[in-house]
């Protein structure tokens, strides 16, 4: 008789408290245990006393990957048991309930969707940093952190790049919870990362709308028509849509993968820059299409078992990067601001569909006082936009793919890496003042973003001249010097 459990049940140290959740696949339960200070769930799957395959390989599944994911975006594991006495999966306890919530109270204003869908694809684009892909991304799955961050649970569907795929040796049949399905999952593709942006976009489109685009399916033949239907534009629905957001949209829901979102990336970059959105027909459409385009569709689908292998998941993770390039506009950093130019265009040969954010960082509060004017009177903020457009001139890119952004704060570091992160960015380019022996006392800001950015970072330097520096300085003289430096570095702001 194999065990189950119950409340008061002690295994391996812990003791199982009230059952919290009872699905389908798993129960979740409060646990406790001395060793393990701090609120605790457990996770049982539900199995029959006859065999049970997909509950049994999709928990293995889960204690393959979970025990390798790491950061605020995934659940923190502190146990696991094996199917010998009781299989369990023990992580930290997260507050709140999941998005399904949320999602009940849909349509929910612009500022919130757009609040909430950055969220979303941020913590699925960490995810797939993490080399995993869901491939079962709906409300339940989303929770959140007191801090804000989203977290992505239940990962018995998911497929990690570098162990086997359980459920793919294992079965035939397409899984995934139908209204969130993308059209390749149902050709029974498991290996794609765009799937989940298709996820993503039925998610938005439903927190837009409050319906899902292609309704509840029960059945999955019902699925197989998103294959040559395309759902109502949002903004026939809801015309309080912006058309650059019912672009985003409607390009996560692409059928062929290909003309998707390439990254979750690419998506928290859109929704974070509205206006940079290059709108195209999807934007403006207000009618699905006619009958005569849906059954030219289906003809052309209706042999159709696949889209082609995807990328390797490494690959799609990288493909189309976001490159950040912070640019001083002090007039003595022109020679610099040049080179970063020519570094960014090298970069762009080899990254051809890279987007490339310029920012500049106006320096605040360092003395006390919050700089906003220039000393003829200008508007700091539009002085330094104007001066990040003319940098940016030389490279001879659509502006759909550029970015300008003037940062603020006291800390210019701690600003470029916070914005790194939020965009989020894969390369970091930027350029360093000198190589002064007062720099190597106090530090600076390129070798501050080199040491916390998540992200590659490429500083480049002026050619060392051996005049740049008086040799034999004191100690002394290195502070006096870096005092000047620090307060010609406030008059530049």
């Amino acid at each position: 008789m194999p065990l189950r459990p119950h409340p008061g049940l002690q295994i391996d140290g812990f003791t199982l408290g009230e059952k919290l959740h009872q699905g389908g696949f798993a129960t979740i339960w409060e646990v406790t245990h001395p060793l393990h200070p701090g609120p605790m769930v457990m996770k049982v799957p539900v199995i029959l006393d006859g065999y049970d395959g997909p509950t049994i390989v999709g928990f293995e599944v889960e204690q393959m990957i979970m025990p390798r994911l790491a950061g605020p975006h995934v659940p923190r594991v502190i146990a696991e048991g094996d199917f010998a006495v009781l299989p369990y999966i023990v992580t930290e306890r997260l507050p709140g309930d999941s998005m399904l919530r949320l999602f009940g109270q849909a349509p929910l204003p612009l500022s919130d969707v757009i609040e909430v869908a950055a969220r979303m694809a941020q913590a699925v684009h960490e995810l797939h940093r993490q080399h995993v892909i869901h491939l079962d991304l709906k409300p339940e799955n989303f929770l959140q952190r007191d801090t804000g961050e989203m977290v992505l649970v239940d990962y018995g569907l998911s497929r990690h790049a570098d162990l086997p795929d359980l459920l793919a040796e294992e079965f035939t049949i397409p899984m995934g919870t139908f209204p969130y399905i993308a059209p390749e999952q149902y050709l029974r593709c498991r290996d794609d990362l765009r799937s989940d942006i298709f996820a993503l976009g039925a998610m938005i489109y439903e927190l837009a709308t409050g319906r899902p685009p292609f309704g509840r399916p029960e059945k999955l033949k019902a699925v197989r028509r998103r294959l040559w239907r395309d759902p109502v534009p949002p903004r026939a629905l809801n015309p309080e849509i912006p058309e650059w957001l019912q672009e985003i949209i409607l390009r996560a829901l692409e059928v062929l993968p290909q003309r998707r979102y390439q990254s979750a990336a690419q998506m928290v970059f859109d929704l974070t820059h509205p206006l940079q959105v290059k709108l195209t027909a999807r934007a403006h459409r207000l009618q699905a299409d006619g009958r005569m385009d849906v059954m030219r569709r289906w003809w052309a689908m209706r042999g159709v078992s696949s889209f082609g292998p995807p990328p390797e998941l490494r690959a799609q993770v990288d493909h189309a990067p976001i490159l950040m390039v912070a640019v001083d506009l002090s007039p003595q950093m022109e020679a610099i601001a040049g080179q970063l130019r020519r570094a960014v265009q090298r970069m762009l040969v080899l990254e051809p569909d890279a987007r490339v954010a310029c920012v500049n960082v106006i320096k605040t509060a360092r003395i006390g006082l919050d700089v906003t004017t220039d000393d003829q009177g200008n508007n700091l903020h539009v002085a330094r936009l104007v001066g990040l457009r003319a940098w940016a001139g030389g490279l001879d890119l659509p502006e759909e793919r550029l970015t300008f952004t003037v940062l603020e704060g006291a800390d210019p570091g701690a600003v470029l890496i916070d914005h790194a992160d939020k965009i989020p960015v894969s390369h970091i380019l930027m350029g360093a003042r000198g190589h002064s022996s007062a720099r190597q006392y106090l530090g600076s800001v390129s070798s501050q973003v080199v040491a916390r950015a998540r992200c590659s970072v490429t500083v480049i330097r002026a050619p060392r001249s051996p005049a740049a520096e008086s040799p034999g300085e004191t100690p002394q003289e290195v502070l006096d010097r870096a005092a000047a430096l620090i307060q010609g570095e406030f008059r530049e702001a």
